[in-house]
């Protein structure tokens, strides 16, 4: 530990990097779901009263999973792919919970790029309280400072769906690139500045985190001195009724950034509510969180404008069957079956070089 400290300091000094972001990257050595504990963070406080979520009376767990030609033992198979937690609920009842390594229900797990997801329901929630009229703007209605840097046709729908156009190093083991900076670095609001565009916008699908940053930047902004995380907290975290307290991972702790690309911080169980808000289109127990028509466009294959059918407002499509995931680094999913009434969650400490947007819908075939 000495070692790795002394090496920080050397680099911070060598470098001259006011944020100590290469030293961090060097010193933390790759993304990890126990980042959270690292970065300062916003709490978003669970209800009173939760929702719980209740014991199937006649459980269905998967035994085994078709994988290269033969079947494999499933818990074995999880386990052996750097599994921490994976939830089966089926019509609001736990078909399976199990938890690997020590992990359990009360882990907490950084989401990554789920972050994506809850920040696109967010922005839904923003659209229908009249906070963003369209999105449809320009982002520079909320980013001013971009116009210099030619972002005057790039709308929130382009950031959505990831058309931009926008330059973007998206590789987690450059220290020099986008993404450390965007994660280890402490002035996201300085970094979004220097945003350039490599591209025309609506010409082509590709994924980058920071087009959600910017729509995070946007939706601070249009709240008006409300954060990302007490909205999150107000119009989702208590309305769906929580089982657990959560965080939303900041660039500094002073006026720090939600990274809203990456960074929400919470519990297997409540990730599930997420699925189950738009299993049930946006509705929660009568309550209508998020509008049905913001869930559908986020859920429909789609590909114009230069768009991927496959990617939709920050979510992703595994199949064109109606299904629906969000996907975060190292294996953390939240996977929708809307006909088979099915929520999965998966997280993991790695991905165990396992494509889970293929084989998620083939265990929920089995339901």
């Amino acid at each position: 530990m000495k070692f790795k400290a002394g090496l920080t300091l050397l680099l911070c000094g060598t470098f001259l990097l006011q944020s100590c972001k290469l030293g961090r990257f060097v010193y933390y050595n790759y993304a990890n779901i126990t980042d959270y504990k690292i970065f300062p963070a916003r709490a978003i406080k669970a209800p009173e009263a939760p929702f719980i979520f209740p014991q199937s009376q006649q459980p269905k767990p998967p035994r085994t999973v078709h994988i290269d030609g033969k079947d494999e033992d499933f818990e074995k198979y999880l386990a052996d792919h750097h599994t921490v937690a994976f939830l089966v609920i089926q019509r609001d009842s736990i078909q399976y919970e199990k938890y690997f390594d020590s992990y359990s229900d009360t882990s907490v797990v950084a989401s990554f790029s789920i972050a994506k997801s809850i920040t696109s329901i967010l922005l839904g929630i923003a659209i229908d309280e009249g906070y963003i009229r369209s999105i449809d703007e320009p982002i520079t209605n909320y980013i001013p400072e971009l116009k210099k840097n030619g972002f005057d046709a790039v709308t929130l729908r382009h950031l959505l769906q990831m058309t931009s156009g926008l330059e973007f190093n998206e590789g987690y083991t450059n220290p020099f690139g986008h993404v450390a900076t965007f994660y280890y670095g402490t002035n996201l609001r300085k970094a979004i500045n220097r945003l350039k565009l490599a591209d025309e916008p609506g010409q082509r699908f590709r994924y980058t985190s920071g087009q959600t940053q910017l729509l995070g930047l946007a939706l601070e902004r249009a709240l008006k001195g409300r954060t990302v995380s007490s909205y999150l907290e107000e119009k989702v975290w208590q309305p769906l009724g929580m089982e657990f307290d959560a965080s939303w991972s900041l660039d500094r702790k002073k006026d720090g950034l939600e990274k809203t690309f990456c960074c929400v911080n919470a519990r297997a169980r409540d990730f599930a509510k997420l699925g189950r808000l738009y299993l049930r289109k946006g509705n929660w127990n009568g309550r209508q969180i998020v509008s049905e028509s913001w869930v559908s466009e986020s859920t429909k294959a789609d590909s114009s404008d230069g768009s991927a059918w496959y990617y939709q407002h920050q979510w992703w499509l595994p199949t064109k069957g109606g299904d629906f995931l969000a996907d975060g680094l190292l294996g953390q999913y939240i996977y929708v079956h809307p006909e088979k009434d099915l929520i999965i969650v998966r997280l993991g400490k790695k991905t165990g070089n396992i494509n889970w947007q293929r084989l998620l819908p083939t265990i929920a075939s089995a339901y």
